[in-house]
């Protein structure tokens, strides 16, 4: 008989994150074990309880999710979990990192992209592209084949970002652009036929009047009024607007929940995966 499935939650919060433990439970996990405020120091006994108490062939049914409001500390915890796993010995679980969404969120939004134009010839702007879910959609966008320019006010930060992914990503095309002022913006935005925004909250990125004539698909990825793209709606999914797709973050967040649970189940089927935003995008694929 199989063992309860069994997922470990780390989080880097005062509180452990009760979205992602409903989730959980809703995908499938007999049990979630909430750990909060954890820090790198502290994911060595975790992961050794979780890797010591079952035997190899049922430790599928034990398996870590990573979160937190911090997707920087998330990154450490993962990188931690996994440093004190021994696969050598079979002895190891499955490991998931969706720190603040960052994840599920840029690869449903990529994946609702490419349900409308052809991402390997894609010409995309990521606005907020210096930002954790920005990083991410940039990052999927380039494994794609897409040329992608990663926008930020401040240019040398978007230069930063794309220096990280190209390290990541072989032959990645990429630019960073700044989008600090009204020219700037405009010189980002010429020829894009993809826009997706995924800055911060409450600031409008894209007035309606700035749309390129080459856009096709506009996604954005703030709930909060003022939206990031003037025009869309939060809950917009693939609406036509004069020939250009776009989607709010509420329209995004259906696949974005799907994607979440899947994943989550996906952790049960072997105790050897590592999902992070290029194994969360290809899940992403089915929806």
């Amino acid at each position: 008989m199989d063992k309860r499935r069994i997922l470990i939650q780390l989080d880097g919060d005062a509180h452990a994150s009760v979205f992602d433990r409903v989730v959980a439970i809703d995908a499938g996990a007999d049990e979630v074990f909430s750990y909060a405020n954890v820090k790198p120091q502290d994911v060595q006994a975790l992961v050794h309880g979780a890797i010591f108490t079952r035997g190899p062939k049922d430790l599928k049914s034990t398996a870590i999710f990573v979160g937190g409001s911090d997707v920087g500390a998330g990154e450490k915890l993962m990188a931690e979990a996994i440093k004190h796993m021994i696969p050598k010995f079979g002895l190891r679980v499955s490991i998931m990192l969706d720190a603040n969404g960052a994840n599920t969120t840029a690869a449903a939004a990529v994946r609702a992209a490419g349900r409308h134009i052809e991402l390997k010839s894609a010409k995309a702007l990521v606005l907020g592209g210096t930002g954790p879910v920005g990083q991410r959609v940039a990052r999927l966008l380039a494994r794609e084949g897409a040329d992608v320019r990663v926008g930020s006010r401040q240019q040398a930060k978007a230069a930063v970002v794309c220096q990280d992914i190209a390290g990541r990503v072989p032959n990645a095309m990429l630019h960073p652009v700044g989008t600090s002022s009204n020219d700037e913006l405009a010189a980002a935005l010429e020829g894009r036929t993809l826009v997706i925004a995924a800055g911060a909250a409450g600031i409008v990125l894209l007035p309606k009047a700035a749309r390129p004539a080459s856009l096709k698909v506009a996604i954005d990825l703030n709930a909060v009024p003022p939206l990031g793209i003037e025009g869309i709606g939060v809950t917009d999914k693939g609406v036509d607007q004069a020939g250009v797709i776009g989607y709010g973050a509420i329209g995004v967040g259906d696949t974005k929940m799907k994607v979440h649970k899947a994943a989550i189940a996906s952790l049960f089927e072997s105790n050897d995966k590592i999902l992070d935003a290029e194994e969360t995008y290809q899940l992403a694929i089915g929806f």
